[in-house]
């Protein structure tokens, strides 16, 4: 074969991919497969061969790219550790095991890492390093909700009532919608062997009825009792962010919100009012966030969520 060695930056990428939480055919064969078109010069494949090819193929080929001109490794526990650990959270068949039964040199590509690294490096440095447990890696529980707020500030509000998620192994997954909380639940119910706990906003009730059929004995649902996940927050926090956020801004005192049915609506209309830029869900969220102080700044429904996912069952691997 002739290779096109792949840069340090590209494998740094490539490690990143393989070891999210993903399920793990779709990852390794988009991986292996892209890197099989980018960096093999001969004999040259086309994305219609490679996708009739067969997985011990795919796997033999990518790894001899991937380890190419790396220093040599024969040390193969990273590998071992990997493959229990995508088993113990997934269900995967034989022709996926072939994927992940692979030679990957693991601890050369280690070596080129930076200091700043995601989560899922982390815990694949730790692993090297004899560790078995970092920040939400391995993956004990999911919990699948509708938005970029509940993903924000969930953490937060769990450490403060003394529940932390990332050391209790629990991976957050911004679906982007009730619909689409549907699509993934179902996706995930029938490929996980770890537990799922399902946030709702009050208005996807027929999302409920949906979901309740296929819920496994370890998976929980949480519908908020009214409004979506921004209601759940204490008006006393949103003001105090507010103020946070507007504090170099000459404004007239906050007002109307107790009576608003609607904290979304209220800061939408709060922001077109004072002539500030559009409001946005993410912005916000990590403004709140930086204005969670302590106890007071959790509503009762929010701690009876944390409450609720700090009883639920984890499955024994």
């Amino acid at each position: 074969m002739k290779i096109k060695q792949l840069t340090k930056e590209q494998l740094i990428i490539s490690i990143d991919r393989l070891t999210r939480f993903k399920e793990p055919e779709i990852k390794y064969l988009r991986v292996f497969k892209d890197i099989i078109l980018n960096n093999l010069i001969e004999p040259k494949f086309k994305k219609s061969e490679l996708d009739n090819m067969d997985y011990e193929e795919i796997k033999n080929i990518a790894e001899q790219i991937i380890n190419y001109l790396l220093p040599e490794n024969k040390d193969l526990d990273i590998n071992k550790q990997l493959y229990n650990y995508e088993n113990s959270v997934f269900k995967i068949d034989e022709k996926t095991n072939i994927l992940l039964k692979n030679k990957i040199n693991y601890k050369g590509i280690l070596k080129l890492l930076p200091n700043d690294i995601p989560l899922n490096l982390q815990f694949l440095k730790s692993l090297a390093e004899g560790h078995k447990e970092t920040n939400c890696f391995p993956v004990k529980k999911i919990i699948l909700c509708e938005g970029i707020t509940e993903e924000i500030l969930l953490p937060e509000f769990a450490k403060i009532c003394g529940y932390d998620l990332n050391k209790n192994g629990i991976y957050i997954i911004s679906a982007g919608g009730k619909n689409q909380v549907v699509k993934y639940f179902y996706n995930y119910a029938e490929c996980l062997k770890i537990p799922i706990f399902v946030l709702l906003d009050n208005d996807a009730q027929e999302n409920l009825r949906e979901i309740k059929p296929r819920l496994r004995e370890f998976d929980k649902i949480h519908l908020v009792k009214s409004g979506e996940f921004e209601d759940l927050l204490p008006n006393s926090l949103l003001i105090k962010t507010l103020n946070y956020t507007t504090q170099n801004i000459s404004l007239a005192p906050i007002e109307g919100l107790e009576a608003q049915a609607s904290k979304v609506e209220f800061l939408e209309e709060f922001y077109r009012h004072r002539g500030l830029h559009e409001f946005k869900k993410a912005e916000f969220a990590h403004a709140v966030k930086e204005n969670i102080t302590g106890i007071d700044d959790v509503s009762d429904e929010i701690a009876e969520i944390i409450e609720e996912l700090s009883l639920q069952q984890i499955q024994k691997r």
